[in-house]
């Protein structure tokens, strides 16, 4: 892999994705690139193709036409175990719906990534435990939630322990899916700063999708989905 290819973290070229028996795209997109260390913000109204997008960026969707390729692979040639492993090792990501596991305590969820993938434990230098602990007290959980199981949990700290999970094992890329919106004022703060401050860290790449402007200033550039998705102009 070369140094070009190596700064490139996404770079998708003649995306065209449909969803099964729907005729007309829902994406198609010329051209995206997105740098190492990068933090963009994409915003667009609902039904625009924001999570479609994240989707792509994932593996969890599949381009029928078109190249994605993340952290220099092309995603299209990964079979799904492929995508999925991958996935595991080098995508930190914030679901708008969490996806906690009910079953598990919270420092439980938080280390899970770490089980699935050795890469990612790997970069935890102390205790996964402890590591994890630290993510949360500074997203301001307190300690006497950490064994609880998340069913417990509000839906703000429900929400912070995602962010939490994302973050751990230190993944090249963070993906976050409208992260923001079940918190208050200071909590929020709070997490866009974690969030920053753990990106810059380890020069990660921040993918950050929200329809809160205040905080578009906040990242090195805004993308409108809308500007680069040319599905609409072909319907």
């Amino acid at each position: 892999m070369d140094n070009t290819s190596q700064s490139k973290v996404i770079d998708l070229n003649q995306v065209h994705f449909s969803w099964p028996g729907n005729d007309d795209p829902t994406l198609v997109i010329e051209k995206l690139e997105v740098r190492r260390g990068e933090h963009l913000f994409i915003k667009g109204p609902s039904g625009c193709g924001k999570s479609t997008l994240l989707g792509l960026l994932t593996g969890i969707n599949q381009t029928q036409q078109g190249s994605v390729a993340i952290l220099g692979e092309e995603l299209t040639q990964l079979s799904s175990r492929q995508r999925d492993r991958f996935r595991a090792d080098n995508i930190g990501y914030i679901f708008q719906q969490f996806n906690l596991l009910p079953y598990l305590s919270v420092i439980e969820n938080v280390i899970l990534p770490c089980q699935f993938s050795a890469q990612r434990k790997r970069r935890v230098t102390i205790n996964l435990e402890q590591r994890a602990k630290e993510l949360l007290s500074k997203l301001h959980l307190s300690d006497s939630l950490m064994h609880k199981p998340v069913v417990e949990l509000s839906i703000g700290q429900q929400q912070r322990v995602a962010a939490a999970r994302a973050l751990i094992g230190n993944p090249p890329l963070i993906i976050a899916d409208e992260p923001t919106s079940s918190l208050d004022h200071d909590n929020r703060s709070a997490f866009i700063e974690l969030l920053l401050e753990q990106a810059n860290q380890v020069n990660a790449t921040l993918i950050f999708v929200s329809h809160d402007p205040t905080l578009e200033p906040l990242f090195d550039r805004s993308l409108d989905l809308r500007q680069i998705n040319q599905a609409g102009e072909q319907q």
